[in-house]
């Protein structure tokens, strides 16, 4: 195949909507598996006989597992669990019994304890890990790269989700009326600027 053609098969591809819905995870025990996923708070969904499939709160992605399904060795697994306040996810998390390692941030030398002072996203972090070892690195996003978003379009899994944008919106709109030293009453068309600049990329509002 030539460059031009595979760069027009790519162009065709990029119209087309795919979305990821399941990821198949190895276990050793099915049932112990599905006890500590379920004291997470994912959904159990209903599936076929020898399929189990759970759901993060918020998510649109889901994880399987069951005899047969993959031929990877239980606990080889690794994903992201992305969260948009890491600390009162891990507080929740030790709260229902579950043992997930100490919030830390990555920096140039590498890992450091606590969360990162200036908490910027994509930089604090806390690793989980199922009965076989999987492991799930929760990582705080609140504010995206650029272009991670198509077209400017913002969307909210959760009703605490959603919650957590406004109250994010609302200390930066705080800080906005201190820079102007004057009331904004059009505060919800910046609100509404300043959530959909986190998710898509986009330069905040000033």
């Amino acid at each position: 195949m030539s460059p031009r053609s595979a760069q027009g098969d790519a162009s065709g591809m990029s119209s087309i909507d795919v979305k990821l819905e399941v990821i198949v995870i190895p276990v050793s025990d099915v049932d112990r598996a599905k006890a500590f996923y379920v004291r997470l708070g994912w959904r159990l969904d209903q599936t076929p006989p020898g399929i189990v499939q759970l759901t993060p709160h918020g998510s649109g992605c889901s994880v399987q597992f069951g005899p047969g399904l993959t031929s990877a060795a239980p606990g080889s697994a690794m994903a992201y669990l992305i969260v948009s306040d890491i600390e009162a996810t891990h507080d929740a998390l030790v709260s229902a019994g579950v043992e997930v390692g100490d919030i830390f941030h990555v920096s140039p030398d590498g890992p450091v304890d606590g969360l990162d002072p200036e908490r910027r996203s994509y930089v604090s972090r806390a690793t989980l890990r199922d009965p076989d070892g999987n492991t799930w690195l929760m990582q705080e996003i609140t504010s995206r790269l650029p272009g991670r978003i198509e077209g400017g379009l913002t969307s909210f899994g959760s009703a605490s989700d959603l919650a957590s944008a406004l109250k994010r919106a609302e200390a930066a709109h705080g800080e906005h009326e201190k820079r102007t030293g004057e009331r904004d009453d059009n505060w919800p068309e910046w609100y509404a600027a300043y959530m959909v600049s986190e998710q898509s990329g986009a330069k905040p509002p000033e």
